[in-house]
């Protein structure tokens, strides 16, 4: 079926290797430092789950961020230098660490949430509804082909 178009084979990898992600990525750190939050893309993505769901394993974030454990523990790691978020043993199994948000990782939400939002906003300008609609099936389908 895809033999029959014709397309620049080097843009479609480009795309789908996440050259998109990291414009969105930098423009998002940048709009996160130019409102004096001194967090990164990836902090934003485990307090995002944290907002919802506070007080979980380490391989759930893994899970939810598609973050291997090592690069998740220097995260957290740095998370809890910046005092955003504390570890815990779990009370029913001390071999577990349960990440809860600090009351500064808790005050960071809305305005996070605000410049993250005015962010996505400015990186879809111009593209209609419809257009959405088809890429965000395009992406899901390709996501669900090499998820085997």
């Amino acid at each position: 079926m895809i033999e029959q178009f014709n397309f620049d084979i080097q843009l479609i990898f480009a795309i789908l290797n996440g050259k998109v992600s990291a414009a969105i990525n930098r423009k998002l750190l940048r709009n996160f430092r130019q409102n004096g939050l001194d967090i990164t893309p990836e902090q934003w993505t485990v307090l995002l789950y944290l907002w919802e769901k506070d007080g979980v394993a380490q391989q759930e974030l893994c899970n939810a961020t598609f973050k291997d454990k090592p690069s998740m523990t220097r995260l957290i790691d740095n998370m809890e230098r910046q005092q955003l978020v504390v570890r815990m043993s779990d009370r029913k199994d001390r071999r577990t660490n349960k990440i809860h948000l600090t009351a500064t990782g808790k005050n960071l939400e809305e305005k996070a949430r605000f410049i993250a939002n005015k962010t996505l906003k400015e990186a879809l300008h111009g593209l209609t509804l419809e257009e959405l609609k088809v890429s965000q099936e395009v992406l899901r389908k390709i996501f669900h082909n090499t998820q085997s």
